[in-house]
């Protein structure tokens, strides 16, 4: 039975994406810490501008966004084949997961460091590896609570609009659903994180929450859309390996047409 089970296609195929998924949003929220200029990635100066009466903005990012975009592509593609179900189960699942894992964090700097240790970085910078360690990974709650509130939301939105577009278009507009729903969802996760972790956390002004919401949800709305050909490239792949008529059916079963 176990044998079997290894060697269904659609098995392996929803074991790959989960153990992307979970890992992919694990690596986002662990290099989260650090900001990267936009500008200075393609050989420019920073920008400085005014947005709501916010001034001095640039393109400045969280290294999370580098990969979050690519939770919302998988997303698309496990609910394509898989249905909501199935996406709603691997994102508590990478919610649960990533919560054991600031878990893990917190108890590991409250560990009592080597005093070899502490100096170990001297040569390279780091005077004090037990702090520069404690102030990597010891992000605060707020900011914690904010990001998992955020990916967990944005995931039930990116369903709900996925399935409501392809249930009003069918098969065809892959392009629609795909994009349309990433750039709903995206929208909802980057002010909610904003709101909670530093609007309720540290006191921001709403008129500065709106404003850098505002900034980074252009980036991730351009990277949205520029990812659409990777949704088309996946789907393509995935139906030459599992074969038109298993496709077909699986997504008819995401959809609940079982019978069709």
């Amino acid at each position: 039975m176990i044998t079997n089970i290894l060697k269904d296609k659609p098995t392996k195929l929803f074991v790959f994406f989960s153990a992307f998924f979970v890992a992919n949003a694990l690596i986002a929220e662990c290099i989260g810490t650090k900001i990267f200029s936009l500008e200075k990635l393609f050989g420019a100066q920073p920008f400085s501008f005014s947005l709501l009466g916010e001034s001095g903005l640039a393109l400045s990012l969280t290294c999370g966004v580098l990969l979050w975009p690519l939770e919302f592509v998988m997303t698309d593609i496990v609910n394509e084949y898989y249905g909501p179900k199935a996406v709603r189960r691997i994102s508590y699942t990478a919610v649960a997961l990533i919560s054991y894992a600031f878990l893990m964090f917190y108890v590991a700097m409250r560990v009592p460091a080597a005093d070899f240790w502490f100096g170990t970085g001297t040569a390279e910078g780091v005077p004090d590896m037990s702090k520069a360690f404690n102030k990597i990974f010891g992000q605060g709650m707020w900011i914690i609570f904010g990001s998992l509130t955020a990916f967990l939301v944005s995931q039930i939105v990116d369903v709900t609009v996925f399935h409501r577009i392809k249930r009003a278009t069918g098969e065809k507009k892959v392009w629609l659903r795909a994009t349309g729903s990433t750039v709903v969802s995206q929208l909802v996760d980057s002010f909610i994180v904003l709101f909670i972790a530093f609007k309720l956390g540290q006191g921001w002004s709403m008129q500065k929450v709106l404003a850098i919401g505002m900034v980074n949800y252009a980036y991730k709305f351009v990277v949205a859309i520029l990812l659409t050909p990777v949704i088309y490239l996946m789907e393509s792949r995935i139906e030459a390996w599992l074969g038109a008529d298993l496709t077909r059916q699986m997504k008819n079963a995401a959809m609940g047409r079982v019978n069709e």
